[in-house]
């Protein structure tokens, strides 16, 4: 069985009937998904899709959505976040890549979530582009919750040693196994086994060997696969520990 720790189903759903996507997720041994909104209406449908079975929810705002970020945003997000369904609060973070967002609102955005997470005891999901140090820093000020995972993981040793001495939990999605990710596929032997999860972060991040076509959480299982070869261990090994990781991190047995 493989758990797919970071999907986004109300985008893959833009493309196909999101209940061929789940269905065809099941065939391929995909028996559970947390998919990520990203703002306030993706974060409705995230809420309405989870079953507590196979789909379960995550709510954030997106760092390239917090323009604006105020209290008020905060309690609107703690009323989704307290929804049936929701075992995580993110997608969070921090992206300097676009300057979509002032950084100031991102931090402020960033620093709401932490709290927020803690407050409702739930799992935080964090992203970050060109800033992963920057987010380690706030983690660093402010604390990290108990449970919380870097998605899409792209920092360097210095920032994986930081990261997990934070208690973090990282998850690598299908970049890595892109014939030009020598650094990520370096990156996951340094993950303990028990704190390394696998995700699509579809429907990007299509992994080989369907790079180019639209991701689905279906292909988590070439993640898997990838992140194995590396290991030197067979794909069932990873299913197996990364389910009851991604199970643990989000509380859902």
């Amino acid at each position: 069985m493989w758990f797919d720790s970071h999907c986004h189903l109300h985008i893959c759903e833009e493309g196909r009937a999101v209940n061929d996507v789940i269905d065809e997720a099941r065939t391929a041994g995909v028996t559970r998904m947390v998919t990520v909104g990203i703002d306030p209406g993706s974060n409705v449908r995230s809420i309405a899709l989870a079953d507590g079975e196979t789909v379960f929810a995550a709510v954030g705002i997106h760092p390239n959505s917090s323009t604006g970020w105020s209290e008020a945003s905060e309690q609107a997000l703690e009323a989704q976040a307290s929804s049936d369904g929701v075992v995580a609060v993110g997608e969070t973070g921090l992206d300097f890549y676009r300057d979509y967002c002032p950084a100031d609102d991102q931090h402020r955005s960033f620093r709401s979530h932490i709290a927020l997470a803690k407050r409702l005891d739930k799992a935080m999901i964090i992203h970050t582009r060109d800033s992963i140090e920057q987010a380690l820093d706030v983690l660093d000020e402010v604390g990290p919750p108990d449970r919380f995972v870097f998605h899409c993981w792209s920092g360097d040793p210095v920032h994986l040693e930081r990261a997990l001495g934070q208690g973090a939990y990282v998850s690598f999605a299908g970049n890595v196994s892109f014939s030009s990710a020598d650094d990520l596929r370096a990156a996951v032997p340094s993950v303990p086994e028990d704190r390394l999860l696998v995700e699509t972060d579809s429907p990007y991040l299509t992994p080989v060997p369907h790079r180019g076509k639209p991701n689905s959480p279906a292909n988590v299982v070439h993640v898997g696969a990838a992140v194995a070869g590396v290991l030197g261990i067979e794909p069932e090994q990873v299913a197996a520990f990364t389910y009851h990781n991604a199970s643990r991190l989000f509380g859902v047995g």
